[in-house]
């Protein structure tokens, strides 16, 4: 199986200050892991979004506030995201990566993708940068797939919550959203009743964990509620907010996954998608060995898929509550398993 890996060096040319945790050795960690999983790798140079692909997803004010700021030099755009005169081609380049990523799987020439830019994107909201993201990558991919009429689900293992993506899609039927993250945590949002509005009621999945989460309560989550409802949902395409930040090294979180469970959950999220229809866009994970250790695991899961019995684990305390009031609260709209 083969892996195209979607890059561009203005990744590395976005900066914040000094001491930020979200840094441009971040690509650099990730291609390390990528490029020691074994597996044959199609390397494509990220594009840059077409204005009319950002602006499926962000009023195009916001766009031209984005450029003119990043024109002028940059600086803070609020207390924790920043960017440069550098920052404007990296932005449009991890946001035109998704599409790269598609065209590609499109024309089979490659059977996943795996997108290793920055800056970050699932916080971006339609008109408001923030979390260290200015445009939302996963999000113009998505939308991109759902106008030429595909059904589209985003996976969000981030271990902060994808405000921006939620938002963006709430009332969406064609774009399933499903988050699991530790809660409570910035940005603040994602509790079970987060499920989403009108027609796109019940096509928003909040699974919040508990600090000191362990990777045993993620496979039952997976195997409990993620697995069935995207079998269920029968997308076209499945997106992976792909965070390393749920990482038991990480500095900015409190959940406890560890390398193995990477792989695993990406095993199961390339079981349930179609052949050649999976893709991964890189979001958080701050700790630049457990970044490239768990990137190197995520390609083996996607390459090798999930071995029997690996969703085979149980949740215990809070995590184990937790996960039967989302299984109550989503069974609302899908079959899942009640313990």
């Amino acid at each position: 199986m083969s892996v195209a890996v979607i890059t561009h060096q203005s990744s590395e040319r976005h900066r914040a200050p000094r001491g930020h945790p979200e840094r441009a050795e971040r690509v650099p960690a990730v291609l390390a892991g990528v490029e020691t999983a074994g597996v044959d790798l199609l390397r494509i140079e990220a594009p840059e979004a077409p204005r009319p692909a950002l602006h499926l997803v962000h009023d195009p004010a916001y766009v031209d506030a984005i450029e003119r700021f990043c024109d002028s030099g940059g600086g803070a755009l609020d207390a924790d995201t920043f960017a440069t005169q550098e920052s404007w081609e990296a932005a449009l380049r991890s946001a035109g990566a998704g599409l790269a990523a598609i065209e590609a799987l499109d024309r089979h020439d490659a059977e996943a993708a795996f997108i290793a830019t920055r800056p970050p994107g699932h916080h971006a909201l339609r008109s408001r940068a923030m979390g260290f993201c200015l445009f939302n990558n996963v999000a113009i991919a998505a939308a991109w797939l759902a106008e030429r009429g595909g059904r589209v689900a985003i996976v969000d293992w981030d271990v902060h919550h994808g405000n921006g993506t939620q938002d963006l899609f709430y009332e969406d039927p064609r774009i399933l959203y499903v988050s699991l993250h530790e809660f409570p945590a910035y940005p603040g949002t994602g509790w079970v009743d987060e499920d989403g509005e009108g027609p796109g009621a019940g096509s928003t999945i909040n699974l919040p964990m508990p600090m000191g989460t362990t990777g045993d309560s993620y496979r039952e989550a997976y195997r409990r509620i993620i697995v069935p409802v995207l079998t269920q949902f029968d997308p076209d395409w499945v997106l992976v907010s792909c965070g390393y930040d749920a990482h038991v090294a990480d500095p900015l979180a409190g959940i406890a996954l560890v390398e193995d469970d990477y792989r695993v959950m990406a095993g199961a999220v390339v079981a349930a998608a179609p052949p050649g229809r999976t893709i991964l866009f890189l979001e958080g994970g701050y700790d630049l060995a457990a970044i490239e250790a768990s990137a190197r695991e995520t390609i083996r899961g996607v390459t090798a898929g999930a071995e029997v019995g690996d969703l085979e684990a149980s949740a215990s305390g809070t995590a184990a509550r937790l996960l039967d009031h989302s299984a109550d609260t989503v069974s609302a709209h899908w079959e899942v398993v009640k313990r």
